[in-house]
């Protein structure tokens, strides 16, 4: 893969040299999921998350041009600051971004791509993309699945979003060969529930077991990804019917104001955290916070088996 145009922090290339575990994080998060200054505060607790559980941390952005693995705290507050006036990046907008040297905060997928541009396995977010409600009309499905199925980055999330159609996600997963592990469970959770109805063929119950994995799925020779499903604790998650009503809702109102494409993911966020109260952003904030420890842990075995290997 072409590295021309990227940038990794010494610190993360340094790590990587080594031999060391590092965590890729997304960037969309700190400038479209969250409110300054939440955003920043969490973005930088993320990466001391990451760091206190024995990984460098590597935050990934487009700035000015310039994709970035692992941004300084001042680039984090930047973004956070800047907030949606930066460029929600998907795998369509990074030759332009990159050509006209403008910054973008990374989705999902950009975020895998740039991962494993830099040398990095490891990722942690909050939620997937995925097949969205009403796709089979409005074909509105994200890139994420599609980086998925084709990108080998192991993804540790809290599950697709519960916006989204779940059981068309899973599908769409599967058809494209994406192995989805629950951690310590077996049913997929949906970003701030626990609970979503959908049944998943595969539980791993250590940092150990999902490294082990993924070591398999690169000596076997096999292309993509992996998508980890780690429910957000039970005490920060919400009410399965409460979230549900609110998710109702907002794609309700989303329909009315003429919503689509890019823009959606952002407005149902913002509109479920306007009929919670702001619960869903706290409960956010968490499911982030628990998906940077266990990817952090992964990264660590990860780099044990690899130098058993050698």
């Amino acid at each position: 893969m072409n590295r021309t145009y990227l940038d990794v922090n010494p610190e993360v290339n340094t790590a990587l040299a080594a031999g060391k575990p590092v965590v890729a994080l997304e960037s969309t998060i700190i400038s479209h999921g969250m409110p300054y200054p939440q955003n920043v505060e969490t973005a930088l607790h993320v990466e001391q998350l990451v760091r206190d559980n024995g990984a460098v941390p590597a935050t990934i952005a487009i700035l000015g041009g310039r994709l970035k693995a692992g941004l300084t705290p001042e680039e984090i507050a930047y973004l956070g600051q800047t907030g949606q006036a930066v460029t929600k990046a998907s795998r369509r907008d990074l030759p332009v971004l990159v050509a006209k040297g403008m910054d973008g905060a990374t989705t999902v997928t950009t975020t895998m791509m740039i991962a494993h541009m830099a040398g990095i396995s490891i990722f942690a977010t909050g939620g997937i993309g995925g097949v969205h409600r009403g796709a089979e009309t409005s074909m509105d499905i994200s890139a994420d699945l599609e980086e998925l199925a084709n990108t080998p980055v192991m993804v540790v999330c809290a599950g697709a979003k519960s916006i989204l159609d779940l059981g068309r996600t899973l599908e769409y997963l599967e058809t494209h060969g994406v192995p989805v592990l629950g951690y310590q469970t077996k049913e997929l959770p949906a970003f701030y529930t626990r609970q979503s109805g959908f049944e998943l063929d595969y539980r791993i119950d250590s940092p150990a077991e999902l490294a082990k994995v993924f070591q398999v799925q690169r000596d076997l020779g096999l292309k993509g990804g992996i998508l980890v499903a780690n429910p957000i604790p039970e005490q920060y998650a919400m009410d399965f019917h409460v979230i549900n009503q609110a998710i109702d809702e907002a794609i309700a109102q989303s329909v009315k104001d003429g919503i689509h494409g890019k823009a959606t993911t952002p407005y149902l966020l913002a509109k479920v955290k306007e009929l919670t109260g702001g619960d869903s952003l706290a409960s956010n904030i968490q499911l982030v916070y628990h998906n940077a420890k266990l990817a952090a842990q992964t990264a660590c075995e990860l780099c044990k088996l690899k130098e058993e290997k050698t």
